[in-house]
């Protein structure tokens, strides 16, 4: 009688915490948040520096499902913030922490134009 082969086992992944992504349902409460940033003249590496620096701390909280950053082709130095939280209340708790804090005292030395609005899923 042959012997059976046996499949190697996969060392078990860590789970990794549900994240939005395109083509994905979101919970019924997430929200999106989308910020459109205009760096005010000769501060766009400034602005870009501080928006990075919001990533990592952002994409570490509870609440938050994406936390991405994207500049303009067409107009340098303009900023796409793409945000998802699991709730409005979780955005809301996003603007007490201290990297938010850190941001928002500095963001009117370097922004000329800032726009941000929230958005439900429907399909």
């Amino acid at each position: 009688m042959p012997k059976r082969k046996t499949k190697a086992r996969r060392p078990a992944r860590p789970k990794a915490r549900k994240k939005a992504s395109s083509g994905g349902k979101l919970p019924k409460e997430a929200v999106t948040r989308m910020v459109v940033l205009r760096a005010r003249e000769g501060q766009e590496l400034l602005l870009e520096a501080e928006l990075r620096a919001l990533i990592g701390p952002s994409r570490k909280e509870e609440g938050c499902l994406t936390f991405d950053l994207h500049a303009s082709v067409e107009q340098p130095g303009s900023y796409l913030l793409h945000e998802v939280w699991a709730s409005r209340e979780a955005h809301t708790e996003h603007l007490h922490t201290l990297h938010y804090l850190r941001w928002d005292a500095r963001k009117d030395a370097l922004v000329t134009f800032r726009d941000g609005t929230f958005w439900k899923q429907i399909a």
